[in-house]
């Protein structure tokens, strides 16, 4: 196995037993293309649900005193695509994602899309290799202070309203609209590209693994260019 490889074990806070499931974990469904007859994308869909579970009992037992809905949307928040993205980043995964030179050419390395089926697709490797205990014993601190990191995002978790709060406080007639530009990839794992336009003008753009993520993330672009100015 590569150094690379090792290296990004002891990032994540585990070794492999059997290493080929770390390296299908980490192989981009743009290399069928090459000649590779595997992916990660099926090791993704399972990879999701273990997340699920392993952050669901987490905030069960972090927030004892909060009602269902709170903590559903807690966990959403802790499992959405872009923070998912910012993990994998904070691995430095992408140094190890295996992709198609074309993909590599149009930046899949650093698309989000790409970062959280491969993340998740490494949670799935983790519990295949050993069991579920070690699986949340492992990908609990690449989230540092969950409780903490929780709070933030929750704050931060609703940025469409911040920006109509901003924009229309400021200038309430002004429109605030949001468009499909395109979709990219397969039918079952689709990257969604929206435009934000405010008063006619572009404002930012976001893609994501749904359109409401997408336009989230367009609308925290608009808000981090609104801030700079």
């Amino acid at each position: 196995m590569s150094d690379d490889l090792h290296a990004f074990q002891e990032r994540i806070g585990y070794a492999f037993r059997d290493t080929s499931l770390l390296e299908r974990a980490l192989t981009h469904p743009s290399l069928l293309a090459d000649g590779t007859s595997w992916h990660n994308q099926r090791m993704e869909f399972l990879g999701d649900s273990v997340l699920a579970l392993i952050l669901a009992e987490q905030l069960f037992k972090l927030f004892p005193g909060e009602r269902e809905g709170h903590l559903a949307r807690a966990r959403s928040a802790l499992a959405k695509g872009q923070h998912l993205a910012d993990i994998a980043r904070d691995l430095h995964l992408s140094e190890v994602l295996r992709l198609s030179e074309q993909e590599e050419k149009a930046g899949g390395r650093e698309r989000n899309s790409s970062l959280e089926d491969a993340l998740e697709a490494v949670v799935a490797a983790v519990y295949l290799d050993s069991d579920f205990q070690t699986a949340r014993r492992t990908v609990l601190p690449w989230y540092g202070d969950i409780r903490a990191r929780t709070e933030r995002l929750l704050r931060e978790d609703n940025p469409k309203g911040r920006l109509q709060e901003l924009i229309q406080g400021n200038s309430p007639d002004t429109t605030i609209e949001y468009d499909l530009v395109h979709s990219e990839g397969p039918d079952h794992a689709l990257t969604f590209i929206m435009e934000l336009r405010v008063g006619g003008k572009v404002c930012g753009m976001g893609q994501g693994r749904s359109k409401k993520d997408a336009e989230e993330n367009a609308a925290r672009e608009a808000l981090e260019a609104f801030a700079q100015r």
